[in-house]
């Protein structure tokens, strides 16, 4: 789960999302590497699944709108 995060991460195209995507991820396992409960492990694990997902969409969501500039740096100008 940890690696799908974090690979879904490295899809979006801008910097601040990716970047926030991964602190996300890495904060919230740090949160929960000390849960022993089994039924406080499934929740995280359950969350962490729907988070994925949302994730993907939103990656996939964000491709297709993507701005064409990938930098302000690539602009000409006129």
């Amino acid at each position: 789960l940890y690696r799908s995060l974090l690979r879904v991460a490295r899809q979006f195209c801008d910097y601040n999302i990716r970047e926030y995507s991964k602190r996300r991820t890495i904060d919230a396992f740090r949160d929960n590497k000390n849960l022993t409960d089994p039924s406080q492990l499934s929740a995280a694990f359950s969350d962490g699944k729907a988070q994925l997902e949302v994730a993907k969409r939103q990656a996939l969501v964000y491709s297709l709108y993507a701005p064409k500039v990938k930098s302000i740096m690539d602009i000409k100008p006129s």
